[in-house]
């Protein structure tokens, strides 16, 4: 069954962070993995859900800098993962089948936004095989983890920059046209938005929901492909660096605070499918061209395009639980 995509009043601010959403909320005894989880809005999302008594996976493509992050909290284990290898993303889904542990919580935080032009894989752009196919790959090998009754939610980290594009059907990876970094990041933003949309529908006889969201507007080190110039030109700093409107900006705990909202919350028990922002489902957009406004795109939000995306990326990565 699917949920409207309308808000339900949660009673959270946009301003609410990590710790008001999981007030009252005891995680002992379940096991998340947070990709991305040690740095920047991915760190606070990770010492989150452990503070609140979960065992959380970290996977990382440089683990001993996650482990360097991660120090002093006792609750968390690194593991290796490279999302843009898809052996690296089956050999570490191995492991953790192998543990036979259950999946309580996925929520896929890493991804790059504006790179130049680099292909990975199997000849993919980088944006939409990391952000996107890599994390596709990963839950559908961990899906017996994941399917095991325990009422497992994936959320995936999309953006507002979903509203640049959808998917580019005729050429996802741009192989035909002009590499374009805006559009790639939000194709691949869009992409995060449409999986959870079928994966909800494909998991809910599983027990499984899943659900995308936006985490707001933070300064972290997902800027980094992005001159200074260019962010001047933007509006978004100054010429020393700093914020142009500091009060655009949510702290790291306030920006996980969505996902973990998503991830924990009684409140959105029997729901799912939708996209999230400031800890609570977002309207549609009435004007998807107007970045300052929120809300979701219709393309973002399209049943027949999710399961085409689906259907795309199973093609694409030769991997589907279903």
């Amino acid at each position: 069954m699917s949920t409207p995509q309308k808000p339900i009043g949660s009673g959270f601010t946009e301003k609410a962070t990590t710790a008001e959403v999981l007030a009252g909320i005891d995680l002992t005894g379940r096991t998340a993995l947070v990709t991305g989880g040690y740095s920047g809005v991915g760190l606070a999302t990770t010492r989150a859900l452990a503070d609140a008594g979960a065992h959380v996976i970290v996977p990382a493509r440089r683990p001993d800098a996650a482990r360097a992050a991660l120090a002093g909290l006792d609750a968390v284990e690194v593991a290796e993962l490279d999302l843009a290898d898809l052996d690296s993303v089956a050999s570490f889904a191995d492991r953790v089948l192998a543990s036979e542990r259950g999946l309580d919580l996925v929520i896929a935080s890493a991804g790059i936004m504006a790179p130049p032009l680099r292909r990975v894989g199997r000849g993919w752009e980088s944006q939409f095989a990391i952000n996107h196919l890599g994390h596709f790959a990963l839950v559908n090998r961990l899906w017996p983890a994941l399917a095991d009754g325990r009422g497992a939610r994936v959320v995936a980290v999309s953006s507002r920059g979903h509203r640049f594009t959808g998917i580019r059907w005729q050429d996802p990876h741009f192989e035909s046209e002009s590499y374009d970094k805006w559009a790639a990041y939000g194709q691949s933003k869009t992409a995060n938005a449409l999986f959870t949309l079928h994966l909800d529908a494909l998991g809910q006889n599983a027990g499984v929901r899943a659900f995308s969201v936006h985490p707001g507007v933070i300064d972290t080190n997902l800027q980094r492909h992005l001159p200074l110039a260019e962010q001047i030109a933007m509006g978004w700093t100054n010429e020393d660096g700093t914020p142009k409107d500091p009060a655009m900006y949510k702290s790291p705990e306030q920006g996980a605070a969505t996902s973990v909202w998503a991830a924990t919350s009684p409140q959105l028990a029997g729901l799912g499918g939708v996209y999230l922002e400031d800890c609570d489902i977002a309207e549609m957009a009435t004007d998807p061209f107007d970045m300052a406004t929120g809300g979701v795109a219709e393309h973002a939000a399209d049943e027949k395009d999710a399961a085409r995306l689906w259907d795309l990326s199973a093609q694409l990565t030769g991997v589907s639980a279903f």
